[in-house]
């Protein structure tokens, strides 16, 4: 996929953000009957590294990943292996849906955080309503004032804000910010090139009262090490687990829990 894929898909979700506003605002409950678990607790309790476990079948870049995956199975193997909490493409561009995230969300004892292209409230509210403990909030496709709006928002929705960063300049946006939470993503959205050197340059940068996740391009027990040295504790790990013939084994692995044998292809 080429380099507009940003705008591509930005466009695409504006027109699904209309849509939600005309058919299903009326539709969300004041409050979800599914129970919600502390992102921000999950990421600072507890020994490191601590493990943001993805469900996803596809990605844009390496295409169909997992088209099989049943999300409730594969987020109860993460549980099991010892993950922190679980993150839910619920974007179409991955095969993902907001019915995935509902349905993980109501069968796991953790955390939920959905991962999308988030630009407007109401998206919020479809969030909290799907179970949600977590939302992404891309720089990347956000004015300031739009990324402090929607991080003020989330947090009186009860939603923690993962606000997403890729270079020196969006860091200091989303610092800009009270978001507690900041990933950063070693994948280039628009190129798609995936380098770990961008965590290591960024993580000492962020303040030590935020909490960083690191994103994209971990797939073995060493990628996991290489940046503990910089001070990264938690981590977002999606393709290596998807493809893992053992998924909870591999989590073991990654975290240093256990010895696993199964190999996986990076991505977060």
């Amino acid at each position: 996929m080429s380099g507009n894929f940003l705008e591509r898909i930005v466009e695409r979700k504006r027109e699904e953000v209309a849509r939600l506003r005309r058919e299903k605002g009326f539709l969300f409950r004041s409050l979800s009957l599914i129970p919600r678990f502390s992102f921000f607790s999950a990421l600072t309790t507890g020994s490191p590294p601590r493990i943001i476990a993805e469900v996803k079948r596809a990605s844009p870049s390496k295409g169909v990943l997992n088209l099989g995956l049943d999300p409730v199975e594969q987020a109860r193997l993460y549980q099991a292996g010892g993950a922190s909490a679980v993150s839910v493409l619920t974007d179409a561009h991955f095969q993902g849906t907001l019915e995935d995230l509902e349905s993980v969300a109501a069968a796991v004892d953790l955390p939920a955080l959905r991962k999308d292209f988030i630009l407007d409230p109401v998206q919020l509210m479809e969030s909290q309503a799907a179970g949600a403990s977590a939302v992404l909030l891309i720089v990347a496709i956000l004015g300031l004032e739009e990324l402090r709006e929607l991080v003020k928002e989330s947090q009186e929705l009860g939603l923690e804000p993962l606000v997403e960063v890729h270079s020196r300049e969006e860091l200091e946006v989303a610092l800009a910010t009270p978001a507690r939470i900041i990933g950063i993503n070693s994948r280039n959205l628009r190129t798609f090139q995936v380098d770990l050197g961008v965590v290591e340059v960024l993580a000492p940068l962020v303040p030590k009262d935020r909490v960083v996740v690191a994103e994209s391009g971990i797939s073995t027990n060493e990628d996991v090490r290489r940046l503990m040295a910089v001070g990264v504790e938690n981590f977002l790990i999606g393709e290596a687990l998807v493809r893992a013939g053992n998924p909870e084994a591999k989590l073991k692995e990654l975290s240093h829990q256990g010895s696993g044998n199964e190999e996986g292809e990076c991505y977060g």
